[in-house]
């Protein structure tokens, strides 16, 4: 089952980050990006954060899962989607937990291929 469109844009809502938050489609399901770092999945209707020990330790309990088949478990945020407050505080202190995302290599012009 693919996550609904919906669904998504209410997370987005609930966060109540505005344009620092922003997802994008993948294979069907969807990717947050906080300060353009993937920060969380959304997949089949659910939320499943990155782990990171900053976020763990903002969590009274702490339920992980995969998102897909051979994924590496997440955290899921089900029960503190309608808690504001909590839901934009896991996804800024993952940001802050995670490392800058690597600069993509530029693609190479066809002049260039053509040369090797």
């Amino acid at each position: 089952m693919a996550t609904d469109a919906d669904f998504v844009a209410y997370v987005h809502e609930q966060a109540g980050l505005g344009d620092a938050l922003r997802y994008r489609k993948m294979f069907g399901e969807y990717a947050l990006y906080l300060d353009d770092k993937v920060v969380a999945l959304v997949c089949d209707n659910r939320v499943f954060l990155k782990p990171t020990d900053a976020a763990r330790a903002l969590l009274e309990r702490v339920e992980e899962d995969a998102p897909y088949p051979g994924a590496k478990p997440h955290l899921v945020l089900d029960e503190y989607l309608d808690d504001s407050d909590t839901l934009a505080r896991l996804l800024r202190v993952t940001t802050e937990a995670l490392p800058r995302p690597k600069p993509k290599k530029p693609k190479a012009t066809k002049s260039a291929r053509k040369k090797t």
